[in-house]
């Protein structure tokens, strides 16, 4: 048996395997040795060399597998291609004569967090409890992980709160769930509650959401005290923190703080971190800097991939720098990267935004079969921005032909018709948007002020203090028109008077945001707000000249960029 367990460890290839399963077949051995028939399927299913078809195989010559050896083929379901068929192996199990213990229910919930699968997982939870298993603290935390992933952040905290014993990795699960889900700001009173309030020790998993949670609210001050605890306990060692922490300060605004940590690393810069960077500097509207960090990139060894591509692209696009996107857009098959969908819509999005709407249509349709909603939604976007009707409203019948229902679509057309006052054709858009239950999404705005977070929607009045950011935004929209701004209403959707259209436009949340930023921090203080929309021209134009005459630093993120207002210019050189 020791012989065999020894042959067994030195198995190199799954021709080793097969000549060692022979032996046991052969012998007579393969049935009596449970023990090491489990290890050959384990090695099979779940090693550097393994075979889950030829694990399977293996299995299926037992005459009375045991739980350990369907463990381990549910274990290598769980993590092939196909997760799936992890989870009906598991309810075979379960209606077989062998029961299962902690460990396939452990296995099988892993299978339905890449699945996806919320119901199966909630049978399988369902099962924990009757089982008794429910105070095995590392399959509960499984489980909370699972229903993080597939979504359902009430059932996770349900999970965490019912918990009688939690252990770091309990608290990293849920932390990790609410940052990358809808509730950033809890995953941050979490991480607070932790190590302020539980004692526990924050690890290099900790503080990977509570950076991502930092990175989706802007929350600068808060992402810098994680960055201060992660230097004092080392944790800069791992280059996928580092690679967090770079991301968090560009993502907060401070691009600066960024390239700082990128300079410093001790740990060495992988292919992530110099993707990270260049596609901060691309946000941030510094085109330049960002393709003189891709040259660096190559030259250093590190072949650039799609994503360092797609980084450069959007540097490109995002400080107009037409050709130089061209160029590299050319280069890409030369360097062995074959351009993806995502790569052409940049393109696209490049040319669109230069006005050249021609070549733009004309890329989408060399690659009509591949072409997604996407490209021609940004075809329908640059068209609105240089008031193309025929060219938006043939973009807008190919989004309608492959069923797209974005909102934005109409949204944009309604534009390109409300700049043209064709008000006949905008409430045309308005029924067909009604007929397909189509709603508009809400704009709305977030502001860190003191450590807590302020959301805005467009003409909120739900804020404590919204009569004094009222009659702040009114004292702003006057003095910005002592400087010559006028509204820039050609888009408001509504066939109205020009007043209550300028109406609509002061009260957008970014403005808000901003007016509440004036109020409540001291004079020379940046602002930061973050817009979950792109933000309009009309804001844009006011924001530009609020930071001139109140002499502020005022950054706000979009969803696709940043804009860097000062002195009454804007990072973005109005081309965004």
């Amino acid at each position: 048996m020791a012989n065999l367990e020894s042959l067994l460890q030195k198995c190199t290839s799954l021709a080793h395997i097969k000549q060692l399963q022979s032996h046991l077949l052969t012998s007579g051995k393969f049935q009596f040795y449970p023990s090491l028939t489990t290890k050959l399927i384990e090695l099979c299913a779940l090693s550097p060399i393994a075979d889950l078809s030829h694990a399977i195989t293996l299995f299926h010559q037992l005459r009375k597998p045991s739980t350990n050896q369907w463990n381990a083929v549910v274990r290598g379901l769980a993590q092939s291609l196909q997760p799936t068929q992890a989870i009906s192996w598991y309810k075979t199990m379960s209606q077989a004569s062998q029961k299962v213990d902690a460990l396939t229910c452990s296995f099988a919930l892993k299978a339905c967090a890449r699945a996806l699968a919320f119901s199966e997982a909630m049978q399988i939870h369902s099962q924990i409890v009757r089982f008794g298993f429910d105070v095995d603290v590392l399959l509960q935390t499984t489980l909370l992980d699972v229903y993080a992933k597939v979504g359902d952040l009430g059932f996770a905290q349900k999970v965490f709160d019912e918990m009688s014993e939690r252990d770091i990795a309990s608290w990293n699960a849920l932390i990790a769930g609410l940052a990358q889900g809808s509730r950033p700001t809890e995953a941050i009173a979490l991480f607070k509650r932790m190590s302020e309030e539980e004692g526990l020790k924050p690890n290099e998993v900790t503080v990977l959401g509570a950076l991502s949670a930092c990175s989706q609210l802007g929350g600068a001050k808060g992402g810098e005290k994680i960055h201060v605890y992660i230097m004092e306990e080392k944790l800069d060692m791992h280059v996928i923190v580092c690679n967090a922490v770079i991301d968090m300060y560009a993502k907060c605004g401070f691009v600066d703080k960024a390239y700082r940590v990128f300079k410093n690393m001790k740990c060495g810069k992988n292919l992530i971190t110099w993707n990270t960077m260049i596609m901060a500097f691309a946000m941030h509207g510094d085109g330049d800097k960002a393709l003189e960090l891709f040259g660096e990139m190559a030259k250093s060894g590190v072949c650039p991939d799609a994503v360092s591509y797609l980084a450069a692209l959007c540097a490109c696009n995002h400080a107009g720098l037409v050709e130089d996107g061209v160029r590299l857009f050319n280069s890409m098959e030369e360097q062995g990267v074959s351009p993806n969908v995502k790569h052409y819509g940049t393109v696209v999005d490049l040319l669109g935004r230069a006005g050249r709407l021609q070549e733009a249509y004309q890329i989408i349709n060399s690659i009509s079969m591949f072409a997604d909603v996407v490209l021609w939604q940004t075809l329908l976007g640059a068209s609105k921005t240089y008031g193309n009707v025929e060219m938006a409203e043939m973009a807008s019948r190919k989004l309608v032909e492959m069923g797209s229902k974005g909102c934005g679509d109409f949204v944009l057309l309604s534009n390109v018709y409300a700049a043209h006052e064709r008000w006949d054709d905008v409430g045309k858009v308005r029924e067909a948007m009604k007929r397909r239950d189509v709603k508009k999404i809400p704009g709305f705005g977030y502001i860190e002020v003191d450590g807590v977070i302020h959301k805005f929607v467009n003409g909120d009045q739900s804020h404590v203090k919204w009569r004094e950011i009222y009659a702040k935004l009114d004292e702003i929209m006057l003095r910005v028109k002592a400087y010559g701004y006028v509204a820039k209403i050609n888009n408001v959707l509504h066939d109205i008077g020009e007043e209550e259209k300028e109406n609509a436009l002061s009260y957008h949340c970014e403005k808000l945001a901003v007016a509440f930023g004036l109020i409540s921090t001291s004079d020379g203080t940046p602002i930061q707000v973050i817009k979950n929309l792109r933000i309009c021209d009309d804001c844009h134009a006011v924001i530009k000249l609020i930071s001139k005459i109140y002499n502020r630093e005022i950054i706000v993120r979009d969803r696709a960029r940043f804009h860097r207002f000062e002195e009454g210019c804007c990072s973005c050189r109005d081309y965004w």
